[in-house]
């Protein structure tokens, strides 16, 4: 019986562990698509004032 009770235990611990995996890995997918839109940001307005130094006044 007792086997049982160790058994279950490590099932929960097992179930909880992936499901913090699963967590950092949906956190670290965020963090990259963020960190993707600054930069597409940082790049666009970048670009915005090379053009406009580029024009003669």
């Amino acid at each position: 019986m007792g086997i049982w009770l160790e058994l279950g235990i490590f099932g929960l611990v097992f179930v909880f562990a992936f499901w913090q995996m699963h967590d950092v890995r949906k956190a670290q997918e965020q963090t990259r698509q963020q960190r993707a839109r600054e930069k597409a940001a940082q790049e666009a307005a970048d670009q915005a004032t090379e053009k406009a130094d580029d024009k003669p006044t």
